[in-house]
């Protein structure tokens, strides 16, 4: 009876270990995209978000972009990775339905119609100058979003890195 017990409270622990991993994320800002409010090598905790609860001013966890984009330096684009599968770190901006931030982003002066269409993003790095963002690629679709920032992880609690 006492193993039974014994079982079934570590297989209740492993499943709710299992349901936080798959909430919640690590993540080490990489690069100076996002300087003052986070510097590289500070770790976020990010907990997954669905896109239509997002709010402008909100710092989020984004799949990043894959490679430089023609007149890029790559080191530049491999520095607005974060740790993971090519993770960035950005500020939102305008979600669907906010009015077009055009004279703050470049890349969406053109852009059609008066309002963020759905499933798009706006996002930017705090640093303008060294940032890969909305500035340059216009929209992010909404579906790269991993989850928002919820605060800076004390490097004096958190695990030793591998």
């Amino acid at each position: 009876m006492t193993a039974a017990i014994v079982l079934l409270a570590a297989l209740g622990v492993a499943l709710a270990v299992v349901r936080l991993r798959r909430r919640y994320l690590v993540v080490t800002v990489q690069g100076e995209s996002m300087l003052p409010a986070y510097r590289p090598g500070e770790r976020v905790l990010v907990r997954r978000t669905p896109p239509e609860s997002l709010r402008p001013g909100q710092v989020v966890v984004l799949s990043g972009f894959a490679h430089a984009r023609p007149g890029e330096r790559r080191r530049e684009a491999r520095q607005q990775l974060g740790t993971g599968p090519g993770w960035i770190i950005k500020r939102v901006a305008a979600v669907p339905g906010d009015p077009i931030p055009r004279d703050t982003v470049p890349a969406l002066r053109d852009a059609p119609g008066t309002r963020v269409p759905a499933g798009h993003l706006v996002v930017l790095g705090d640093n303008p100058d060294h940032s890969l963002d909305s500035r340059q690629s216009g929209y992010l679709t909404a579906d790269r979003l991993f989850g928002v920032v919820l605060r800076k992880i004390d490097q004096a609690m958190s695990a030793p890195s591998r």
